[in-house]
């Protein structure tokens, strides 16, 4: 027996959600908005993404945008690509330092910790000098 989604009989939704219409404040705010986006690309330079007001609407709540009907290709003027002149090497900056010395690794040199002991499933903890951790730790007693 195979199983397949008849409609009614599943708890999945698969009707498309109807559109709202506009209302007039919403409609106001959205041709405000659009005229201060055109004012902004003709500032920029940018004439050909400026938009109408339909595909403002369409863009602004997410729908794909309509396919412009009869519109004819224009293909770019032909332009060499870019060569890099005649320079084949360039040489690399010399330091004088030659490479990298190695980092001296961290060493502890003071004596206010006076070692390591183990906590808790194998949890390492500094036992510090004039406190009463070490016996603490050997209790099993957190601070």
């Amino acid at each position: 027996m195979t199983m397949h989604l008849a409609r009614g009989l599943s708890t999945i939704n698969t009707k498309k959600p109807k559109q709202k219409k506009l209302t007039n404040a919403q409609r106001q705010k959205l041709e405000e908005d659009l005229r201060r986006l055109n004012k902004d690309l003709k500032r920029q330079g940018r004439h050909s993404e400026r938009m109408t007001f339909e595909q403002y609407v369409d863009y602004v709540f997410g729908k794909p945008q309509k396919s412009v009907k009869n519109s004819q290709f224009i293909p770019l003027k032909s332009v060499e690509p870019y060569r890099r002149g005649d320079t084949s090497h360039i040489p690399s900056r010399d330091s004088g330092a030659g490479i990298a010395p190695r980092k001296e690794s961290l060493k502890y040199t003071g004596d206010e910790i006076i070692g390591i002991a183990t906590l808790h499933k194998s949890n390492a903890v500094p036992v510090r000098r004039g406190t009463d951790e070490a016996k603490d730790i050997a209790r099993m007693r957190r601070n």
